[in-house]
Parts: structure tokens; sequence; C-alpha cells
């Protein structure tokens, strides 16, 4: 199964997880970040069978471009075997981590006219001593209101990498 793998990264974890999951599919995948200029034409996707998304929020937002680049190709979404995967800190909580619990995962799912075949949403990491320095005050603050982690000298990795596998496995099966 030719499949292609779209990802928007903002630390490099969603990155990280879409070169697991294409590796872990060991079969024809392709890569493509959507900061790619030009983005993937409709022509171009077209020629894959399985189409799988993947994004990260930061402060309660998906990248701007994701919901604009599935409003345009949503239609062609719908026809391929297709999968979302959605990477968060809010996933590193148990009741946060499915797509009817995680709140981002599911007001974009309202929003948007793509159905796709799996859903899946993913704890990513926290790199606290990469961040700027309002980033890293931010999420900190966001991570003590949340009980989370909050030694800023340290990066936590909190992607559940056998939870991706299972996803690979659920795409694979799509075929």
């Amino acid at each position: 199964m030719k499949t292609a793998i779209l990802y928007l990264t903002r630390d490099g974890q969603t990155k990280k997880i879409a070169e697991y999951l294409a590796q872990a599919l060991n079969g024809d995948t392709t890569l493509i970040s959507l900061r790619d200029v030009p983005q993937p034409s409709a022509e171009q996707l077209a020629q894959f069978d399985c189409i799988i998304i993947g994004a990260s929020i930061r402060y309660g937002h998906f990248d701007p471009i994701l919901e604009p680049f599935i409003q345009q190709h949503y239609a062609l979404l719908n026809q391929k075997k297709s999968a979302f995967f959605s990477v968060n800190l809010t996933a590193r909580k148990a009741n946060r981590n499915t797509p009817e619990t995680n709140v981002y995962t599911r007001k974009l799912l309202s929003r948007i006219q793509w159905k796709p075949n799996l859903v899946e949403v993913i704890a990513g990491a926290l790199f606290y001593p990469r961040y700027a320095f309002f980033d890293r005050f931010m999420i900190r603050f966001i991570m003590k209101i949340t009980k989370g982690d909050t030694d800023t000298s340290k990066e936590y990795e909190y992607t559940d990498w056998q939870k991706v596998s299972q996803f690979a496995e659920q795409i694979r099966k799509l075929s």
C-alpha cells in the first residue's frame, strides 16, 4: 500500500512519531511536512492509497495550516484510506488520550468534513531547555496548573511508543 504521512510539528515530536510510523509500516511510505512549499497538490495526493495526517497542539490550538489544508482536500481524503493522529501534552493523562476524551481532537473532527478511517491521540514531549523564555515560562505555568512536570532543566517524553506501534498495525489492516 502506497502511503503518505503528512505532518505538522512544532518541536519535532510529531515528525518523530511520523518517522516511527513510516518505519513500522515498512512499505512504500513517503513523509511530507505540510510546511513544505508548495504543499502537495490533489494530483500528488491521488497517487497514494492511504493518507495519514499528524498534527500537534500548542497553547490549545492546531497549527493554522491544518484546517485549510483539510478543507482543500477533504473530498480526496474521504475517498482514500486515511488516518489522523494528534499529538499533545494533555494526552499524557489517561482520561484525555482518546479521540472521544481529547477535547482538541474532538473539536477538530466536529469542524471538518474529512472523516478519517482511524483517529489516534498520542502524548507528545516537553522540551523545556529548547524553548525560548516565553514558551518555557508559559508551558511551565500550564503544566503547574495541570499537575504536570515543571522542572525546566529537563526534557520529558510522554509518547507511548507501544500505542504508536498499535496505531501502525491498525493502519496496516486498512489495506
